[in-house]
């Protein structure tokens, strides 16, 4: 199986990796931290999302946010819109990309999104319709595709079939999420197979946690599936309320690390995403989960 010569990172720090975070960090620090990661050279970023301020403080005034970031034709920005009032605000802010969420388990469903997986299709359907009138992007979010922390194994058939869904609906781009960190190799690899019959691998986005270690594992044999999308979050920043015990988003460093070993493009400067780094752990007192951060800063301070 041969790997891609190229990959995109698509950051998802600023709105995946805060949201669940106790620190809230303010406009000021989030368009800092945004701005910075896009002068790494990330084209990609979800800069927040328009959901209740009330049950997610991290991400409110996603719209003061968007508004200070630089427009440019370089990097795209992308908010989390989970209903049509969301989408309203999106855009009144101007993003030219959206994305939509829902799982692959009914329980986390209902627990995340409080509706069934069939009632959030039925929510996301007009939205998807009014954003592509709109001329804007969506992107579909699926979630626990490897498992689920209520239900346990999740059907491959089960996300197959929810992957061509939302596709069928509109979404351009569907990112596979193993929420809680429980895939492997041989089942990224089967997941992908089975999507495939029905839907090129280009529409496919790999959105992985390291609760366990794996994914790294996991991503390259995502690669060697023909996956060229990657989600990823600065210092490993993430984790989901609902699903306990799940460490955060892979981190970007470790991933960009691998990818530059394996002589695979990404457009990507890892000494200014080290930057980044030390800036968003600095602003929040957060804790740094990139290995590779951890050994590249160390041997910056020795040198």
């Amino acid at each position: 199986m041969s790997l891609p010569g190229a990959v995109t990172l698509v950051e998802v720090g600023p709105r995946d990796g805060l949201q669940g975070q106790k620190t809230v960090l303010s406009v000021e620090q989030r368009v800092a931290l945004i701005s910075s990661l896009a002068a790494s050279g990330l084209s990609r970023i979800e800069a927040g999302s328009f959901v209740n301020p009330e049950r997610i403080p991290a991400m409110r005034d996603t719209d003061q946010v968007l508004a200070r970031l630089p427009a440019t034709a370089s990097v795209r920005y992308c908010a989390l819109t989970p209903n049509m009032k969301g989408l309203d605000a999106a855009l009144e802010a101007g993003v030219k990309e959206v994305a939509v969420f829902t799982g692959a388990s009914e329980t986390f469903t209902q627990k995340n999104i409080q509706c069934s997986i069939a009632q959030s299709l039925e929510r996301f359907q007009p939205l998807i319709e009014k954003a592509s009138q709109a001329g804007v992007l969506v992107r579909g979010y699926l979630s626990c595709t490897m498992g689920c922390p209520y239900e346990g194994k999740v059907a491959l058939d089960q996300v197959a079939s929810l992957a061509w869904e939302l596709h069928q609906m509109g979404c351009y781009e569907i990112s596979l999420g193993d929420t809680i960190g429980v895939g492997n190799p041989v089942r990224v690899r089967q997941l992908i197979e089975k999507i495939t019959r029905q839907l090129s691998v280009e529409v496919l986005a790999a959105h992985f946690h390291d609760t366990y270690g794996l994914a790294m594992a996991n991503l390259y044999a995502a690669m060697e599936s023909g996956i060229t999308i990657i989600d990823s979050a600065v210092a490993g920043l993430g984790g989901c309320p609902y699903a306990k015990g799940a460490s955060g988003n892979v981190a970007t460093e470790d991933v960009l690390f691998m990818l530059n070993g394996l002589g695979i493009e990404t457009g990507v400067n890892m000494d200014r995403l080290l930057d980044v780094n030390t800036l968003v752990c600095s602003q929040g007192d957060f804790p740094n989960f990139s290995r590779t951060a951890k050994a590249l800063l160390t041997a910056r301070e020795r040198f």
